[in-house]
């Protein structure tokens, strides 16, 4: 083979030599570079994970330790550490227990729903209607509708008079209007209950209890004072009833929270009763008596005759 060829041939592969180095060269330094690449992303994560974390401790922060009951609790039962959990909440219901020693070994006088929150109301005797007034008041329902309940519009809280109006019939002789039971408390609506004696929320035990509640709009409970009890039972047998809502601005809530039960007085004046005829401007009539008959006069003596003679003589 000439000699120049061999030259070139030998050219060819030097050159070749050279490229192949090079690129072995240039893919050698990409790991590092890529390596390089995948750090800077965690460089740029970091400060995000720590905002995070901040956000996260800042939240902690602000929420409150809560006991809440983690299954059904029946009553006159103690409970249990494993029977309730804390809770951390953003806003803790006023009169809630912040620590699970609080609560153990104590038994509740109703039954208690998974996941109600425990305060000293749900260690309390008796129901919701029973928290809700003083030894001298009484919880009475009155049947309604959307007449008598002031268009519906009532509300737990409002303080309303409770009308008497009595048809004609036997043994009462002209259609009446009166105030039967003035300015009484108005404790719950259908299902929507009043707060109680502290101004707390009253809490419905659990799903049972849900279910014995009366539909909304059927009937209110009011609490009214232990002497008119009977009188207000007597006026729902003898007519018809209606609620008249009171103003706000009269501030019985105040006066109710001062200590006084009987806030209205009833006498004549609030009993304000009116017979029909008096609406339509027609006298009363007169009551008829009847005047017992006049006895014969007496004489004062005996007529005694003699011939054509005659005289008295008192015997």
């Amino acid at each position: 083979m000439d000699s120049r060829v061999t030259m070139a041939l030998a050219g060819v592969l030097l050159l070749g030599a050279v490229v192949a180095g090079y690129w072995g060269i240039t893919l050698s330094q990409q790991p590092p570079a890529s390596s390089d690449a995948a750090v800077a992303p965690q460089v740029t994560e970091q400060p995000q994970t720590l905002t995070t974390r901040i956000d996260e401790a800042t939240d902690n922060a602000q929420r409150s330790a809560v006991v809440v009951a983690v299954k059904a609790l029946s009553p006159f039962v103690p409970i249990k550490a494993e029977d309730v959990a804390i809770e951390q909440l953003r806003v803790a219901p006023q009169g809630s227990f912040s620590s699970i020693e609080q609560v153990v070994g104590r038994t509740s006088w109703n039954p208690i729903g998974a996941g109600t929150w425990l305060s000293q109301e749900s260690f309390a005797a008796g129901g919701p209607l029973a928290q809700m007034i003083r030894p001298q008041e009484r919880a009475v329902a009155v049947a309604v509708d959307e007449v008598i309940s002031g268009g519906g519009h009532v509300r737990p809280g409002d303080y309303v008079d409770v009308l008497l109006f009595m048809q004609e019939k036997e043994g009462q002789k002209q259609q009446t209007a009166q105030v039967a039971v003035p300015a009484v408390r108005l404790l719950s609506y259908g299902q929507e209950l009043g707060p109680n004696l502290n101004g707390q929320a009253v809490q419905i035990k659990d799903e049972d209890d849900k279910k014995k509640q009366p539909r909304a709009g059927r009937s209110v409970v009011l609490a009214v004072p232990q002497e008119l009890v009977t009188r207000l039972m007597l006026a729902s047998q003898a007519g018809t009833l209606r609620l008249a809502v009171r103003s706000a601005d009269e501030d019985l809530h105040k006066r109710y929270a001062a200590g006084e039960i009987n806030l209205v007085a009833l006498d004549e004046k609030t009993r304000s009763l009116l017979p029909l005829n008096n609406l339509e401007g027609k006298a009363l009539p007169r009551a008829v008596t009847n005047r017992a008959p006049r006895a014969a006069a007496r004489s004062p003596g005996v007529q005694v005759f003699r011939g054509v003679e005659n005289s008295w003589q008192t015997p």
